[in-house]
């Protein structure tokens, strides 16, 4: 799967780790051209049996991505259409990378307000560079509010008080602030930031494509009431157990002296 003929992106793969760079100046504006380009990426990503972890980083340490296009929202309908029961297009979009059967993660430097924090919150994880990465949701001092899934994933990432505190003040918010609050995973010196998250996708990337689908699908299911996201994990933890290659690691984690003391005192060294 080539990954050319994008208009905002720069796509590589390497052992299993797609590297997504958004490059789309002058502010890395979620356009439309974006919009396509994203759209098109999570589509691609998903079918592509050689990739199990996707890094999207920016080609401007200024910006990760600016928000969306305020003149796009500006064509939408005067008079609001009925409800629908199903999410937007951009809802469908991002969240597309929120349940794909990859790892999704965020390696942000620069700022990602409105659209571009709502694309963010729907990856896996997301890694800030100290000093550099700006979150923030701007929307209601502008009159609207976050229509890209915000309203539904910050409040689960940190809690309902912190979401609103970032929701309704519409502030700027830094790295730490933000690791504090678990708006993202960890913020970490600008020099460390690119390494570690590198580490991190080989790491994963060198695991059994189906053991990451299956504990992406069953950590979904904590979004569901605890008995059916119980059901839901032992479903997929039966499923994994029945694999191959699980049979092959388990019996290779045993012969190599798995549960002996030497070993597992630092066994996630040896997992790597």
């Amino acid at each position: 799967m080539p990954y050319d003929g994008y208009s905002c992106l720069r796509v590589s793969r390497d052992r299993g780790v797609a590297f997504v760079t958004i490059d789309h100046p002058p502010i890395n504006l979620f356009d439309l051209p974006l919009i396509q380009d994203m759209t098109r990426l999570g589509a691609e990503l998903e079918a592509d049996p050689e990739v199990k972890v996707a890094v999207f980083r920016s080609a401007d340490p200024e910006f990760f991505i600016a928000h969306a296009d305020v003149g796009l929202i500006q064509l939408l309908p005067e008079v609001a259409p009925p409800r629908s029961p199903a999410p937007s297009h951009f809802q469908q979009m991002v969240d597309r990378f929120r349940l794909m059967p990859k790892a999704t993660i965020g390696e942000i430097e620069g700022r990602a307000r409105g659209g571009g924090s709502e694309f963010l919150l729907s990856l896996d994880m997301r890694f800030g560079a100290i000093g550099r990465c700006v979150l923030a949701q701007p929307e209601v001092a502008l009159g609207i509010i976050p229509g890209g899934s915000g309203t539904q994933r910050l409040p689960r990432l940190v809690g309902r008080g912190r979401a609103l505190e970032v929701i309704l003040g519409c502030a700027d918010f830094d790295a730490l602030t933000a690791e504090r609050y678990g708006y993202i995973n960890r913020a970490l010196p600008p020099g460390e930031l690119r390494p570690f998250v590198e580490r991190l996708a080989y790491r994963i990337a060198s695991f059994p494509a189906e053991a990451i689908a299956l504990a992406k699908t069953a950590v979904a299911a904590a979004e569901l009431p605890t008995r059916e996201g119980l059901a839901e994990e032992a479903h997929c933890f039966n499923l994994s157990v029945a694999t191959a290659e699980a049979r092959e690691r388990m019996r290779a984690f045993l012969a190599a002296g798995g549960q002996t003391r030497a070993l597992e005192l630092d066994l996630g060294k040896t997992l790597a």
